[in-house]
């Protein structure tokens, strides 16, 4: 519900930019409103809508009933049981005072709907986790994707970190295995490569097991990395190094039929951060920030 004061505002913005030439259809469709939307506003008058008297609904129980429904959740053999269990043991013995959810609001605007039980009440989630970065060596992000082998179902597994203000590569290595200690080995490796030991910059990844276990945990802790992490089962959190995995994947010499070693796959990362670092023009990026990054 717009209050009066936006709509006073909106009809000014859309007079000034007809006065200016625009027409009026595009001036309203420009703050998403009709034109009998704005020419209502224009007359003025105040919104009577938050002051209305709504007639009570035909279907609304009286007091007498939803206090029929209090007085059967305050019954001893019903008093520990939420509304789902309530309303199906009153339907089998035939009775029927309301639906699960008229239980739900009686017992709310009775105060009487409390959390119970030892687990701890449901939390709404918070905001996704958001950092920003201005220059180089603020914010690194960094996955683990599979590289496929020659042999079917067995994989090798690529560990990349790209700073997301310059896209820069930082670092890059394939093992055999995915585990926190080589998580260790390419952070602090990546750490010392930039020179970044005195400003450590901010790690965000997701939640997966080589990401959060305590080798690594107790590796940033010693370097002073503050490190970040999606939320569960969202990958849009990490979107750069998923974008990053993407772009590796799609260049037309990956071999989609596997590599024949771990030195081979190792090789051919190489080459490709070369490339990606020095020769490919970032869309989002200027090269030379890159470069310098």
């Amino acid at each position: 519900m717009t209050s009066t004061r936006d709509r006073q505002q909106a009809v000014e913005l859309v007079n000034e930019a007809h006065a200016a030439g625009a027409r009026l259809k595009s001036a309203c469709a420009e703050l998403g409103i009709g034109l009998n939307t704005y020419r209502r506003w224009a007359a003025g008058g105040q919104d009577k809508r938050p002051h209305a008297i709504r007639p009570k609904p035909t279907k609304a129980l009286s007091d007498a009933e939803r206090q029929a429904v209090l007085d059967v959740c305050h019954q001893p053999e019903f008093a520990s049981l939420p509304p789902a269990q309530i309303v199906a043991r009153l339907a089998d013995q035939g009775t029927y005072l309301a639906s699960e959810s008229t239980f739900y609001r009686i017992l709310h605007d009775a105060n009487e709907q409390h959390h119970r039980g030892r687990m701890a009440p449901p939390r709404q989630p918070g905001p996704p986790p958001r950092h920003r970065a201005d220059g180089a060596l603020q914010t690194w992000s960094w996955d683990v994707t599979y590289l496929p082998t020659a042999v079917r179902g067995q994989f090798y597994y690529l560990y990349m970190i790209i700073d997301i203000y310059s896209r820069k590569i930082v670092d890059s290595e394939v093992f055999a295995s995915e585990n926190a200690d080589n998580s260790s080995i390419l952070i602090r490796r990546a750490v010392l490569r930039e020179q970044c030991c005195h400003a450590p910059p901010r790690l965000h990844a997701d939640n997966g097991g080589a990401m959060k276990g305590s080798t690594l945990l107790a590796t940033l802790q010693k370097l002073e990395i503050n490190p970040s992490f999606s939320r569960p089962r969202v990958s849009n959190d990490n979107a750069f190094s998923e974008a990053m995995f993407r772009t590796c994947k799609y260049r037309p010499d990956y071999p989609t039929t596997g590599f024949e070693s771990l030195e081979a796959a190792r090789e051919w990362v190489h080459h490709f951060v070369q490339w990606y670092n020095h020769e490919h023009r970032h869309s989002e990026v200027d090269p030379k920030i890159r470069t310098r990054g």
